[in-house]
């Protein structure tokens, strides 16, 4: 079965975006994954719709209600469905690529994406959501938190990348940063292609790209490495 995404938004005509080009696009015109949204201001409240209210205790902000996204919930993703229910918040845990492998193993995922000062926290605990975080910053929405995290784990489906095995040298997989690339011509602006590279000695050009993968880990993400060593 292919992967299957079921976004609920208040802005439905900002997917698929640019996941309907490139290879994500190819992928999904050749039906590799699908795509579906649901618009949360269908289950608004009264002749306007309203989805929002004042926070509890007051404050700053609208909230999103919990009985109309609820309802959403309820309409888009049938009881039985068992795909992860995700939530693109700011305090969720950290988008990792092992969760990202681990998603696109299954068969999809649901993708809640928020807007104003946040989710009633009752329907987090009534709908079991899991709340996903892509960094530490705040963004308008969760829209684009979700398709970032969709482009994640389209290129990992079968097919959808040109070379399988393009994929298992990239930062992350192996709890590394990727290693230097580099390409013709053979000298630009006074500089060469490391020795390494140029020997066709296989054994050596792996040593050197693990050895520039840890150097590079080291210097711009040294937490990488004491997870390493916790595992």
């Amino acid at each position: 079965m292919p992967f299957r995404a079921s976004i609920l938004t208040l802005y439905p005509e900002m997917f698929p975006g640019p996941l309907g080009f490139s290879l994500a696009g190819e992928a999904l015109r050749r039906g590799l994954w699908s795509l579906e949204t649901h618009q949360i201001r269908d289950h608004g409240i009264g002749r306007h719709r309203n989805v929002d209210d004042n926070p509890a205790g007051g404050g700053a902000g609208m909230v999103l209600r919990c009985d109309v996204l609820g309802a959403a919930i309820d309409a888009a993703v049938p009881a039985q469905d068992t795909r992860p229910r995700l939530l693109m918040s700011p305090r969720g845990a950290p988008l990792s690529q092992r969760q990202v492998r681990d998603w696109v193993s299954g068969e999809g995922v649901v993708i809640v994406c928020g807007r104003f000062e946040g989710v009633d926290e009752r329907v987090i605990e009534g709908r079991g959501l899991i709340e996903v975080s892509i960094g530490d910053y705040i963004l308008s929405g969760g829209e684009m938190a979700a398709l970032v995290l969709l482009d994640a784990c389209v290129r990992l489906i079968p097919g959808v990348m040109g070379k399988e095995l393009s994929g298992e040298d990239e930062s992350f997989e192996n709890g590394l940063l990727e290693y230097p690339h580099y390409t013709r011509p053979r000298e630009w602006e006074g500089r060469g292609l490391p020795e390494a590279l140029l020997s066709g000695d296989h054994a050596r050009i792996a040593r050197w790209r693990r050895a520039e993968a840890e150097r590079i880990t080291r210097e711009r993400r040294p937490d990488l490495l004491k997870d390493r060593s916790g595992d």
